[in-house]
């Protein structure tokens, strides 16, 4: 009688380049980027055409759709603009990642292995971001852009949120380690926020096909469809709005936050 094994929370390796571990979700995350390499190689070579046509014309709508939504985040298209290459490019790759990874054959073929006197099953292609450590490498770019973009735009003037003179303003001292925490909870928040969603669809569908193998897990792919969309787009939006806020200075925020006061009074 088959018994059950649900999807473990690390990773599996494949194989090994000298020391170095290939796992099955480095491998999805190179197809993922191969994929949308060369979607951009066909789209550069079809992009001479004055009218565009078929893929070119689907890109190109594709890309406006999605700057002008953050212009709408951003309120500036300037803004939109300089922070479309990072956001746009998290959102494409979380999400066709997690698109792939409701592909026939992903987390299903592999080899059996022994573990701790177990047979599992160890698949050579798994969801990218049912693995903990790609879901905080993509926290980490974003998190880490946040600042560049923060000290490229007001310089020296974007330490003034997280280091306050304590003797001045003891309160905004406070105020400033609380700020300063909450860009190293960003990171934590990301990873386990997008890990958690994808690897619980994983485990869902797994227990599903198990139970009732035909037509049952249907309306759950639809599901998980929904949920791969729905995460890139708050990875994205999340990321953009963390962008924006630290490109506006705090006494700019200030202003802005007086007006909005006196036009509703």
């Amino acid at each position: 009688m088959a018994t059950f094994a649900p999807p473990t929370l690390g990773s599996e390796t494949i194989f090994h380049i000298g020391s170095f571990q290939i796992r099955n979700t480095l491998i999805t995350s190179w197809i993922v980027i191969a994929f949308i390499a060369l979607g951009a190689y066909l789209y550069y070579r079809k992009s001479k055409k004055l009218v565009p046509a078929g893929w070119q014309n689907f890109v190109e709508m594709l890309v406006e759709g999605i700057l002008n939504f953050f212009e709408t985040i951003t309120g500036d298209r300037d803004l939109a603009k300089k922070f479309l290459p990072i956001c746009g490019t998290i959102f494409l790759y979380i999400f066709i990642s997690n698109l792939f990874g409701l592909f026939p054959g992903f987390g299903t073929i592999g080899i059996y292995e022994m573990h701790n006197g177990h047979e599992i099953l160890v698949p050579f292609l798994r969801s990218v971001n049912a693995d903990v450590n790609m879901t905080a490498g993509i926290a980490l770019i974003s998190v880490v852009m946040t600042q560049v973009y923060g000290l490229t735009t007001l310089k020296l003037g974007y330490l003034k949120k997280f280091f306050v003179n304590p003797f001045k303003d003891p309160v905004g001292t406070f105020v400033g380690i609380l700020e300063l925490v909450s860009e190293f909870a960003k990171i934590v928040s990301f990873t386990f926020r997008l890990f958690g969603n994808i690897f619980a669809g994983e485990v869902l569908l797994a227990v599903i096909a198990f139970l009732v193998p035909f037509i049952a897990p249907l309306p759950f792919y639809g599901l998980e469809m929904f949920v791969a969309f729905v995460q890139a787009l708050v990875f994205s939006l999340l990321t953009l709005v963390f962008f924006t806020m630290a490109t506006v200075s705090h006494e700019d925020h200030e202003e802005h936050h007086g007006k909005q006061l006196s036009s509703v009074n």
